[in-house]
């Protein structure tokens, strides 16, 4: 396969998980500090913003690295309130 094969999968992934998340969330059938959420924010930002990059829409990538950033954010800020309440 070539790169842009592997490129439009990989933003075709990624476009599945954000939806996923949005889906899940405006169903409520996840909540916002969610892992679950957050990974698939996570992921889905990854793949829009190679996708993006590679064919150059930059406004999407950087988007789309705020996105990854807000979503590892999060999870960073998930596991630090699950390992104080180990400790409690």
């Amino acid at each position: 396969m070539t790169a842009t094969i592997y490129v439009n999968v990989l933003g075709w992934l990624g476009s599945v998980a954000v939806v996923t998340a949005y889906s899940l969330i405006s169903l409520q059938k996840l909540r916002g500090d969610s892992k679950i959420y957050q990974w698939l924010n996570l992921v889905g930002s990854v793949g829009l913003a190679v996708n993006t990059a590679y064919f150059r829409a930059y406004p999407s990538t950087v988007v789309n690295v705020v996105w990854l950033l807000i979503a590892s954010s999060a999870l960073v800020r998930i596991w630090r309130i699950k390992d104080r309440t180990k400790l409690s």
